[in-house]
């Protein structure tokens, strides 16, 4: 008799399912209701069970309880937020993916106005460094640094790049852009100097390897101390004496210690590092624009009195250096990931350094122009690389398998 209840149910339930929307409802207690009912023919023991089983059919299809005010007013202040968001996330990237327009932008500020960055201490300058090498070192772990120096060779090729390659360059530029003396001193010194800090958000824009980038950057600073004074003698005849205790410890201060603050948060703070994460590259936008429009305005009326055949030489100098600084780690074998980081690293030298070196050690105000020009060609030449690989995905299987056999075999 049991059989012919529970086969009775299911049927009318089925049926009321199938044919009577409206029925729904109803259906879905109706068998309950037979259920916790005992027909006077069943025996003692047979209510307990069934009942048990109603009961549960009946708490598993109950309704939800309505929510209250309060949980639904929480429900909205979490969609809210969660929609706001999601809005800034896009607006982040839209605004990264405008990073030369940004630079362009200050640039021209700077020019029009030098005035705009009578503010810009160099108490501010320093600090913004700073907070662009931290808005780094959150998104790196000690284990990218192990990586990257259990592998050295890419470091000594972009140091090669940096300090043989672009030296060399920027002479062959001035030359074939016939220019002054002093001109051209100042040119060679651009070439002549280490990389600049802001190459290491343009990597992380550009999808490269920052703990490399940030690797490379330290390594031409603190070789700046040897490499830049010979240069300049070997290529200028010029000796330009440089204060290395004060390089060595602006690369500690400015460089290494807002890393490795960046590297301990991640790796002690890890849930606060991934929600402040996506303001990095904000942070770091933004840091750089306010260093490239600052250093600009020192030297604006420079700048402007520069003339175009200057404007055109140091653009190319920054343009080939990150073309070759690609193609020549791409011939050896390098992954698309080094060979990025490789270009930014060769083409973003620290033009604010060689200013500063021009205007303690050249006689010729004129020496000072060509970094003071290369401040606006580096930043952007930087800005456009990063956005322009930004778009282009990195190969899954992306690896660096160098070989110095296959730049000879190039073209073959």
């Amino acid at each position: 008799m049991r059989f012919d209840i529970l086969l009775v149910a299911a049927l009318l339930r089925s049926f009321g399912n199938a044919f009577a929307p409206s029925a729904r409802t109803f259906m879905q207690t109706s068998p309950l209701k037979i259920a916790t009912v005992r027909p006077s023919y069943l025996p003692a023991s047979y209510p307990s069970r069934y009942t048990a089983l109603a009961l549960s059919a009946e708490a598993s299809e109950a309704p939800e309880a309505a929510e209250t005010p309060a949980e639904s007013a929480e429900k909205k202040i979490e969609s809210f937020g969660s929609k706001a968001f999601e809005l800034y996330l896009k607006t982040a990237d839209v605004a990264t993916n405008l990073f030369p327009f940004w630079t362009v932008l200050f640039t021209a500020i700077a020019l029009k106005s030098p005035q705009s960055f009578a503010w810009f201490s160099t108490e501010y300058f320093t600090a913004c460094l700073a907070a662009l090498m931290l808005s780094m070192g959150i998104t790196l772990t000690p284990k990218d640094f192990a990586d990257v120096a259990a592998n050295p060779v890419p470091t000594i090729l972009q140091f090669a790049l940096c300090y043989g390659m672009m030296p060399g360059l920027a002479l062959v530029l001035g030359k074939a852009f016939g220019m002054s003396p002093a001109i051209m001193a100042g040119m060679v010194l651009v070439g002549s100097v280490n990389g600049g800090q802001a190459s290491n958000l343009c990597t992380y824009i550009a999808k490269g390897n920052v703990a490399l980038s940030v690797l490379m950057t330290t390594a031409t600073t603190l070789g700046a101390i040897f490499m830049t004074p010979v240069l300049c003698k070997a290529l200028l005849g010029a000796v330009v004496p440089i204060d290395a205790l004060g390089i060595a410890r602006s690369t500690i201060e400015v460089v290494l210690v807002p890393i490795v603050v960046g590297m301990t948060t991640n790796k002690f703070f890890p849930n606060f590092v991934k929600a402040i994460l996506p303001f990095a590259p904000v942070v770091g936008v933004v840091s750089t624009c306010l260093l490239v429009g600052s250093s600009v305005a020192q030297v604006a009326p420079s700048i402007l009195a520069a003339g175009w055949g200057l404007q055109v030489a140091l653009s190319l100098l920054h343009l080939i250096g990150g073309i070759v600084g690609y193609y020549i780690p791409k011939w050896t074998g390098f992954g698309e990931t080094s060979c990025r980081t490789m270009a930014i690293e060769t083409s973003m030298k620290s033009s604010a350094f060689g200013f500063l070196l021009a205007k303690l050690h050249f006689g010729e105000f004129a020496a000072r122009v060509p970094s003071a020009v290369s401040v606006v060609w580096m930043a952007l030449t930087g800005s456009i690389l990063a956005v322009f690989w930004r778009s282009r995905p990195v190969p899954v299987d992306d690896k660096d398998e160098f070989s110095l056999k296959k730049i000879f075999s190039f073209g073959k």
